[in-house]
């Protein structure tokens, strides 16, 4: 009964308040149910668990190009693992070249539809007037003793019935033989693979992705993963070790996944030194294939063909590319613990650009990613030159940016070399720390660009790189179109897909290492989530949870907030108050800055005076009466505590939270000497009051004016709410827009 009584004596006293505390919306609740529960397979720290499993698919692959037909023939023998604990009746694979074929999303309307006048490429891109063939025809699939399989082609996807189940802990081997034809990139918006031609020397750059049937992921949150391919949502793959023979005419250049085997066989004696000599050289890259050589390569085509051999141990892909066009310059890049052959093949076209920038920039990004998570463990990085497409695979990458006439401006070298490291980069984020890109894009896009952006601020500083306040025009768009981050690839709108997917995520990691967690804490955590999930198949909530699990902090009010809202981040340094001590007196003087009734746009309320030229005003500093101590028997010593007051000031600031999203707090304080203080109050002040809070500060120094966050360590959609006195922020608000 004593603790009933206390109980309710509690609520009577707040009753008085109550009106003003505010509709609670659970900001700092847990997002445990907007995740999928641990389990025996996923931990509730975001680590694998101890009955964690993974399927595995083996491939030999054998395939050939004819480059006046534009085919690709190849032959597959799969083996398949089923590690799981369950029976599977039926086998998907992957054909996603099927996507090319007449009646497939294209996206073409978003080109504009048609119009008073349009483009031939615009209507090609909207209704195809000019077809031709594309996609994956499948010849025949049978068993390891020659028996057909029977099978189903659901557009780009294909299943396979089985005979009898493969039961739990066994494998399958059976082969494919199929046919792809190999499209002109030119004719298709997001083109990723088939050739580019070049009229001037009548030659080809084939770019061969997705080019085989691939296994599809069979897992324990989803089963398996067969949604189509649509272009955007890109691949969910099973790691593998990969034999692989391609046939090609004879005077190519091919760049592939894995080690070439047999060099004595398709490169010349002289190109075999000069590999050798490139595997030393750490300082600068050497030319396997020269640019004389190449253009050599180019004015006589041969009808005879060669076979090149490439073996990748413990990929989820390969892809290629092939060329007489190519020029091929290395170098090897050491880290701690590999040392990797960085690569690069391009023809003339992208000279010098090419030579001064890819195979650098290869070796910028395997030093920092390897840094920032693990040593990249692949021999060989390769960059490969092509038009319009960043594309990345395991060991080798697609990427676009070239001269004209030779020439390049300083933004277009930025943008190439920017695409080369992205690319790159990708080798950690999907290719190895396996996320499911056709179902979270941000995963392996947010994750790569942020780490991207970080290659580009520490290796490139003469470069811009994105910074918190750049997403700040997507975070101010209609909220009837915006999309949270935790939305499926597929759903996105194609306008919105780069800020939602790639620099979000990216911005949201930034606040979490410069502002809300800290670098060390920060990147001990990002670096065990990129260990525990290599070469394995991680999900959000493995990240989320992971990266609470090794900073001991509570990330779910961001990580709800971030990802799986629209909301925005907009804090109002609604009110300034300003109190001091004066000792003959023995008051506190307050001084509350009104009288301006001047609406400011962004506080919702009226503005508080323009500054603090009025001075303070008293109020009395009462003594404390016993009966607030309570039981108590100690006092405050209330001459020590005026001691201590005696010619400080207090400043009450009152802050709203226009946007919903909470965040921490950053405050610049510049006191009347002209000196400057930082201060950063956590997101957790938010906890009780989540639309308003005010908080009492004691200062040495009589403070000239407040700014909140004025380097915009956070992404504010409106400064001009910003800082006390309220105009000062208003003009240097303007100057920055001006700037």
């Amino acid at each position: 009964m004593r603790y009933l009584i206390i109980l309710i004596t509690l609520t009577l006293s707040i009753g008085a308040i109550a009106q003003d505390i505010p509709v609670y919306s659970g900001k700092f609740n847990a997002i445990d149910r907007l995740l999928e529960p641990p389990s025996p397979y996923r931990t509730a720290s975001g680590a694998p668990g101890e009955d964690y499993w993974q399927q595995r698919a083996d491939y030999k692959i054998k395939a050939s190009i004819d480059e006046n037909t534009n085919e690709l023939v190849g032959e597959e023998t799969i083996t398949y693992f089923n590690n799981s604990p369950h029976d599977l009746k039926f086998l998907w694979l992957n054909i996603e070249q099927n996507v090319n074929r007449k009646g497939n999303e294209d996206f073409g309307d978003v080109m504009g539809g048609v119009k008073d006048s349009i483009s031939s490429l615009q209507m090609q891109y909207l209704v195809r007037p000019i077809d031709f063939p594309a996609g994956t025809d499948i010849q025949w699939i049978r068993d390891a003793n020659g028996k057909d399989l029977d099978y189903i082609v659901n557009n780009t996807l294909l299943r396979i019935n089985l005979p009898q189940p493969l039961m739990s802990g066994q494998n399958i081997t059976f082969s494919i033989k199929w046919k792809n034809y190999i499209t002109d990139r030119a004719k298709f918006l997001l083109s990723r693979e088939g050739y580019e031609y070049f009229p001037e020397d009548d030659n080809k750059v084939f770019l061969l992705g997705h080019w085989f049937p691939r296994m599809a992921v069979y897992n324990d949150t989803e089963g398996w993963q067969n949604k189509q391919f649509r272009r955007l949502g890109e691949f969910a793959l099973e790691f593998g070790d990969y034999e692989v023979e391609l046939t090609v005419p004879e005077d190519h250049i091919v760049a592939g996944t894995g080690v070439l085997t047999n060099e004595s066989e398709v490169l010349s004696k002289v190109q075999r030194e000069r590999m050798e000599k490139a595997r030393q050289s750490f300082e600068g890259q050497l030319f396997i294939v020269t640019p004389d050589e190449a253009r050599s390569n180019e004015a006589a085509k041969s009808t005879d063909t060669k076979t090149w051999k490439f073996s990748a141990k413990n990929v989820r892909d390969v892809a290629f590319a092939s060329s007489r066009k190519f020029i091929w310059d290395a170098m090897a890049v050491k880290l701690p613990t590999n040392t990797v052959m960085a690569m690069s093949f391009y023809p003339k076209e992208g000279l010098p650009v090419w030579t001064e920038e890819s195979t650098n920039g290869v070796k910028q990004a395997l030093e920092v990613y390897s840094e920032a998570t693990f040593d990249y463990p692949y021999p060989v990085a390769i960059s490969v030159n092509t038009s319009n497409i960043g594309m990345e695979f395991p060991m080798i990458s697609f990427n676009g940016g070239r001269p004209v006439n030779g020439q390049i401006s300083e933004q277009a070298r930025r943008g190439m070399t920017s695409t080369i490291i992205h690319e790159v980069g990708h080798n950690w984020f999907p290719m190895i720390v396996s996320s499911d890109e056709r179902k979270w894009m941000w995963m392996d896009e947010g994750l790569n660009t942020f780490l991207h952006q970080r290659t580009l601020a520490e290796r490139y500083p003469q470069w811009s790189s994105t910074q918190p306040k750049d997403i700040i025009p997507f975070m101010m768009g209609d909220q009837k179109t915006l999309r949270p981050v935790m939305t499926n690839s597929d759903n996105d709108l194609l306008f919105q897909m780069g800020a939602n997917f790639y620099q979000k995520p990216t911005v949201g990691l930034q606040m979490l290492r410069q502002t809300i967690v800290g670098k060390e804490l920060f990147d001990i955590a990002f670096k065990e989530y990129a260990n525990r999930w290599k070469y394995k198949h991680p999900n959000p909530s493995d990240f989320f949870r992971t990266l609470e699990d090794g900073t001991a902090t509570d990330l779910d009010w961001f990580f709800k907030g971030w990802f799986f809202t629209t909301e925005t981040v907009d804090i109002d340094l609604a009110e300034v108050k300003w109190f001091q001590l004066k000792e003959e007196q023995a008051t506190v003087e307050n001084k509350q800055q009104k009288g301006n009734t001047k609406r400011i746009s962004g506080s919702g309320k009226s503005a508080s005076a323009n500054d603090f030229s009025d001075g303070p005003q008293p109020f009395t500093l009462t003594p404390t009466s016993d009966g607030s101590y309570g039981q108590f028997l100690s006092r405050l010593d209330e001459s020590k505590m005026r001691d201590q007051l005696s010619g400080k000031h207090i400043y009450e600031l009152t802050f709203e939270n226009k946007g919903g999203l909470v965040m921490p707090v950053i405050i610049e304080w510049t006191y009347a000497d002209g000196t400057k203080e930082m201060q950063q109050l956590p997101a957790e002040i938010w906890r009780l009051n989540e639309a308003k809070v005010t908080k009492t500060f004691l200062k040495e120094k009589e403070v000239a004016s407040i700014a909140i966050d004025p380097n915009q360590q956070l992404p504010d959609i409106n400064m001009t709410n910003n800082v006390f006195p309220r105009k000062e922020q208003t003009d240097k608000f303007e100057e920055m827009k001006d700037e």
